[in-house]
């Protein structure tokens, strides 16, 4: 039995009333809440997508395991006041992503027990990802590996489901978690016979596997649309070029998920949705609109209080542990400043979650706090909410500015998944 809500979303394409949903791929509390809020306000469901970098069963970066992070989404449902029902937790990119260095059998068990963590938590929505090569495996990865390697872990899945319904979303050309890592001028959308190639595998894949039931929950698959952003530049959505593809899709019977979606236009979302790409991720963009607000705000405190530090604290975090960003950011010692906090990957934001990124965001709270901030202010350093401001739907308050900041993002995926 596929999942009710995703095959409403599918019988609605099918149809010719195209309907989508945002999937929210981040950890941060703030921008969790934004969404929570969000939904609670206009209604709805809600889906929150934590990927197997963010968080695993050995801690990920955030050092969070899949029913801490569960956990921590709802404490934060019951203090905005949204109903369960409304929200889906899904896992983003669930394979051997992050043990890639090993030899396939080793990444490949630590990715079953990932599976099995994200399912026992109360995960529903699994999108299994095994599209990237091991240590001893060939680059690229054969197409009949990746599916076969997927239905091994959907059935950990199901074995663990708990007789919970589970939607699965297959696919093979994953574009990159977080974005390019270069500048990018286009791209060559997904060709009909490799969308259809990619179900059939994934078909005989989870027979083989003895789970031939299992590919009915099977509600989407990933695609490349034509898509993508790199360090400083977005590819926009173009329909003409994948139109092969879009007529494809209702004999697949599934939806399309389309990643990297972050810093498209309006048009181009609402153009993704009406061509059969149902599920739109977000997840940089999130964390990037509350890195500006931030540093909007760091500049406020500057004016208000003589006193700022969160930029400068950030850049000397990043300096010293440069884990995240060093492989990533090319170029002399000015393009890598620029790219650590502006590019559109927002690799800073794996820093936010480090006690000491905490400690700098709450000093500059605590440097604003008890006052309401000019208009002027916010008109010159946060221009984009001040018609909000002025019109009293956003206090002019630091974290009220810092959640509207995020909520604006969450406003035009809200605009373009809206029925036809």
């Amino acid at each position: 039995m596929r999942d009710p809500f995703f095959d409403t979303l599918i019988s609605a394409h099918d149809a010719g009333q195209p309907r989508g949903i945002a999937s929210v791929c981040s950890a941060h509390p703030l921008v969790l809440e934004a969404a929570l809020l969000r939904a609670a306000r206009v209604g709805g469901p809600v889906l929150i997508e934590a990927t197997c970098n963010q968080v695993n069963q050995d801690g990920g970066y955030t050092g969070m395991r899949p029913a801490d992070f569960h956990a921590q989404v709802l404490t934060l449902v019951d203090r905005v006041g949204l109903a369960h029902e409304q929200l889906i937790f899904g896992g983003d990119h669930l394979g051997p992503n992050p043990w890639k260095q090993l030899p396939a059998d080793a990444a490949m068990e630590k990715a079953g027990s990932m599976v099995a963590a994200y399912v026992d938590a109360g995960f529903t929505k699994i999108h299994l990802d095994t599209s990237m090569s091991c240590a001893d495996d060939p680059t690229p990865l054969p197409t009949q590996t990746i599916a076969k390697r997927a239905a091994s872990l959907a059935a950990v899945a199901e074995r663990h489901s708990g007789g919970r319904t589970l939607a699965y979303v297959i696919g093979t050309e994953v574009p990159v978690p977080g974005g390019a890592t270069e500048h990018v001028d286009e791209l060559v959308p997904t060709t009909p016979a490799d969308a259809e190639q990619t179900v059939e595998e994934h078909r005989e894949a989870f027979d083989a596997a003895g789970i031939a039931e299992a590919f009915g929950k099977v509600v989407g698959l990933v695609v490349q649309p034509g898509v993508e952003f790199g360090h400083d530049n977005v590819v926009l959505y173009e329909p003409g070029p994948a139109r092969g593809l879009i007529a494809a899709r209702p004999q697949l019977g599934i939806l399309f998920e389309a990643h990297s979606t972050d810093y498209q236009s309006e048009d181009a979302l609402q153009a993704l949705v009406r061509d059969g790409f149902g599920i739109l991720k977000v997840g940089p963009w999130l964390t990037f609109a509350l890195r500006e607000a931030l540093y909007s705000l760091d500049h406020i405190s500057e004016e208000l209080t003589g006193t700022s530090g969160l930029q400068a604290g950030m850049e000397a975090l990043m300096l010293r542990e440069p884990g995240h960003w060093e492989r990533y950011y090319p170029g002399d010692d000015l393009t890598q400043r620029l790219l650590r906090h502006y590019s559109y990957s927002d690799r800073i934001r794996y820093y936010w979650t480090t006690p000491e990124a905490k400690q700098l965001v709450t000093d500059l709270m605590d440097r604003l706090a008890d006052r309401d901030i000019p208009e002027t202010l916010i008109s010159q350093y946060l221009p984009e909410l001040w018609p909000e401001v002025v019109a009293g739907h956003v206090a002019p308050q630091p974290r009220a500015l810092l959640l509207a900041a995020v909520d604006r993002v969450l406003g035009i995926y809200a605009a373009a998944i809206a029925p036809a």
